[in-house]
């Protein structure tokens, strides 16, 4: 494995808590579609999904495209989706590969797409989708003094590892 191929790894695990080819084969397996046409759904060429998968390629650089792994993520794991019709499936693979939404853009009349997904992931993603971890250092350092909650929660949740960021959110919700 080369360097950049395993920095590569490294960083996926950093910006979407695990290797996206991991959450791709999840996905692939749990709607029983082919690597084509997933990426069909997440308005992805083939080979970009692929090189995304083997660690090729480091970051989902369409928000929109993120979007829909986050809407299909959420809907794979809806209780009952095993037993949705296939036809019903279909439909719904349909909506989100014509969603034109994107993590940054959520229309206030409709339930955001990824509520069901992990909202630590939602919240990394959205902040690493913005800057990079240097930026949010920095930002921090700049929020230090005068609001250093602020700093804390752009350092860890947007700068830290996933382990850390989950350990700060269950902290200030209460929730896991």
């Amino acid at each position: 494995m080369s360097d950049a191929h395993e920095r590569n790894l490294e960083l996926q695990q950093q910006w979407y808590g695990e290797p996206l080819g991991a959450r791709f084969r999840r996905l692939l397996d749990r709607l029983a579609l082919s690597q084509a046409q997933l990426a069909g759904v997440l308005g992805l060429s083939a080979p970009m999904l692929s090189q995304l998968m083997s660690g090729q390629r480091a970051k989902i650089s369409n928000p929109a495209v993120l979007s829909r792994v986050l809407q299909l993520e959420a809907m794979v794991g809806e209780p009952g989706w095993d037993a949705t019709p296939a036809a019903e499936r279909e439909r719904r693979l349909d909506e989100v590969r014509a969603a034109k939404q994107t993590t940054l853009t959520i229309d206030p009349g409709r339930e955001a797409p990824h509520e069901a997904a992990d909202p630590v992931a939602v919240i990394q993603l959205l902040l690493r989708d913005l800057a990079s971890a240097a930026e949010l250092e920095g930002a921090a350092k700049l929020l230090d003094e005068p609001y250093p909650e602020l700093a804390e929660a752009l350092r860890v949740l947007g700068a830290g590892r996933t382990q850390e960021a989950r350990a700060y959110y269950a902290r200030l919700t209460g929730r896991r």
